[in-house]
């Protein structure tokens, strides 16, 4: 996120409270580290930009609404 004097400053992937972190402790991700963070934005992405499963026009309802004309 940034620094402020000889600490970086981070914060959660889905957002939230940053916090000061020493930078002599800290390690680069390794790629099954990487790989799962981005899927947990992509997961946190498609539960808040498409609701639940039944809600606002999915399939599922629509379907429903279909079979009873």
């Amino acid at each position: 996120m940034g620094h402020e004097g000889p600490y970086l400053q981070l914060r959660p992937l889905g957002g939230g409270r940053e916090w000061d972190a020493d930078p002599a402790h800290l390690r680069p991700l390794g790629p099954a580290e990487l790989l799962s963070a981005r899927v947990a934005e992509a997961n946190e992405r498609s539960r808040t930009v498409l609701g639940p499963v039944g809600i606002r026009g999915s399939p599922h309802t629509d379907r429903a609404e279909d079979s009873t004309r």
